[in-house]
């Protein structure tokens, strides 16, 4: 499918949507805080994690053992797929903005449809069983094998990869989480 068309249908498909992130996951997580779009200190950053920079304030929340696992069952699922470090980065700001990296079951009427997991991915919209999709490496493989399918993800801004992929109400959300998930992938990625 051709990079125009596949963004048309996707852009439509996105509006669909529009309205329903706020009655979902992310209201429930509305503790995030701005902070200044400015780089924080991160060992390996450049080109491979940040490529464009930050867009924008950047959001950070503060991680516990649950939400730090599944950031880390996210980094080896990318380099078990054999994705750089920069696919890691895209898939945890992903998970942060549409679950604050928690692994969401069926939210009862604060669910967004049947969206479920770290991704908030559909059983509906053929992203696999309610088992498949709360399962890390699982959802992140299949994020992951989304983003792939993305022309030239490796190149575009954070935020332009991910919607690609995740189609969602709110495009540029996305880029708030890059500067706390390149951070994640720097101290995570070796270890």
């Amino acid at each position: 499918m051709n990079t125009i068309f596949r963004k048309s249908v996707l852009g439509i498909a996105g509006l669909a949507f529009t309205g329903g992130i706020f009655a979902g996951p992310v209201a429930a997580h509305a503790d995030a805080r701005a902070v200044e779009g400015k780089p924080a200190a991160v060992a390996v950053q450049g080109d491979k994690l940040i490529p464009h920079g930050v867009q924008g304030a950047q959001s950070k929340i503060d991680l516990n053992g649950e939400q730090l696992a599944n950031a880390k069952a996210i980094i080896a699922a990318t380099k078990k797929a054999g994705l750089p470090e920069r696919a890691a980065v895209i898939s945890i700001a992903t998970s942060l903005q549409e679950s604050k990296l928690e692994n969401l079951g069926h939210l009862g009427d604060a669910n967004d449809h049947d969206s479920l997991g770290l991704f908030q991915q559909r059983p509906s919209s053929g992203w696999g069983t309610p088992e498949q999709i709360t399962d890390p490496e699982y959802s992140t493989l299949a994020f992951e094998k989304g983003l792939k399918q993305v022309d030239g993800w490796q190149d575009m801004p954070l935020t332009e990869a991910a919607q690609t992929v995740q189609v969602s109400a709110y495009p540029d959300a996305y880029a708030q989480w890059e500067q706390q998930a390149a951070d994640i992938v720097a101290h995570n990625w070796n270890s």
